[in-house]
């Protein structure tokens, strides 16, 4: 008797974009990564997606836009159902534009630059909120504590000029003014000085992590003339726990945006207890956006099938319990992809008596 073998089962693939070595955020990309990977082993573990095994499809795009489109480009040959993933902005927008070029769905999971497209597209959405909110959300948070005289220290890029636009814009009608401080022309310790000439009482570091943010922070910390002076960052540098190891106490009050409700869902707490012992430690909100990603697409999938345009076609039909929360996309104006409109924001900070615990300042 011959026993019949049968073939396995060929798997669903979701191509996933992390940055995962210098210089991209390697942090950021490890939690995100780890979210999406516990999410496509609990749809695996309950049946996969229409009988097929989701397999995640992952590449690193050490914060380099050109790479990333590279990327996009070898997954779209390999007959990958969708994108998911990458946590740089200008990075996404690349990705996002070849996926849109090139007719793939593609779920951003954490940038939040506007103009993730230059025209709207039916094949990109987003789980993160746009910059546009959650920056106002942190302006209205300055101004509640007192601080209308604010300097950004910055360095050039798309991100953090769009993040200075909006802090300006929302500020001057309510009697706020940003100086902007060039970090390709300042060191840290000429960074005091001009904090001190300017008289701010707040300074923003729209700069990268480590360096140059860490130097700027100690440099600050030790300048007695500074002793009052509110150090922020709202792009979530404060996040991660390479933060506290390098700065210890200097790093604590340093409010920043993170994108976390007061409580989890149901599903939330149990993916944080997983997340924690995946990640030996407490996981980030981009690991939650990572493990909402999975968690959408393998709706999407198992509704609709691994056809790309019927993929697209479904952004404004998703209602998803994610882990911050009800998943629905919608059109918002002067957003050109499908964004889901309630992300929870908060503005939090390090606490100096325990660095391991988060202080929620602001929600928004």
């Amino acid at each position: 008797m011959v026993t019949q073998v049968r073939p396995p089962r060929r798997s669903v693939q979701i191509g996933a974009l992390v940055p995962l070595s210098r210089p991209g955020w390697v942090e950021a990309g490890q939690h995100l990564l780890a979210g999406l990977e516990l999410a496509v082993r609990e749809v695996n573990d309950g049946g996969g997606v229409v009988g097929r095994p989701v397999e995640l499809v992952v590449r690193d795009t050490a914060a380099d836009p050109q790479r990333a489109a590279a990327a996009v480009d070898e997954l779209a040959r390999l007959g990958v159902a969708a994108l998911a993933g990458e946590y740089h902005s200008v990075v996404a927008r690349a990705a996002a534009a070849r996926a849109d070029a090139l007719g793939l769905p593609f779920l951003c999971s954490s940038a939040v630059l506007d103009a993730l497209t230059e025209q709207p597209t039916e094949w990109v959405a987003r789980l993160s909120p746009p910059q546009s909110r959650g920056w106002q959300v942190y302006a209205d948070f300055l101004l509640g504590a007192g601080h209308s005289r604010i300097a950004v220290a910055a360095q050039p890029s798309v991100y953090w000029a769009s993040g200075t636009r909006i802090l300006r814009d929302h500020l001057a009608p309510r009697g706020g003014t940003v100086v902007e401080l060039d970090m390709s022309a300042l060191t840290p310790a000429a960074v005091c000085d001009e904090l001190v000439d300017r008289r701010a009482t707040a300074l923003l570091l729209l700069v990268g992590h480590p360096e140059p943010a860490v130097p700027i922070v100690r440099s600050v910390r030790r300048d007695r003339r500074l002793a009052e002076i509110m150090i922020g960052a709202p792009a979530g540098q404060p996040e991660f726990a390479e933060w506290a190891m390098l700065l210890g106490g200097d790093g604590a009050g340093v409010p920043f945006l993170r994108y976390l409700p007061e409580r989890l869902t149901p599903l939330g707490a149990r993916v944080e207890t997983a997340l924690r012992e995946r990640l030996d430690g407490a996981p980030s909100f981009v690991a939650f956006e990572g493990y909402d990603t999975v968690a959408v697409l393998a709706d999407v999938l198992r509704s609709h099938g691994a056809d790309r345009a019927r993929t697209a076609e479904s952004w404004p039909r998703v209602e998803v319990e994610g882990t911050r929360g009800q998943i629905q996309f919608s059109r918002t104006p002067g957003i050109s992809v499908w964004q889901w409109a309630g992300p929870p924001i908060q503005v939090v900070d390090r606490d100096h008596a325990n660095l391991d615990r988060f202080r929620v300042l602001h929600a928004g």
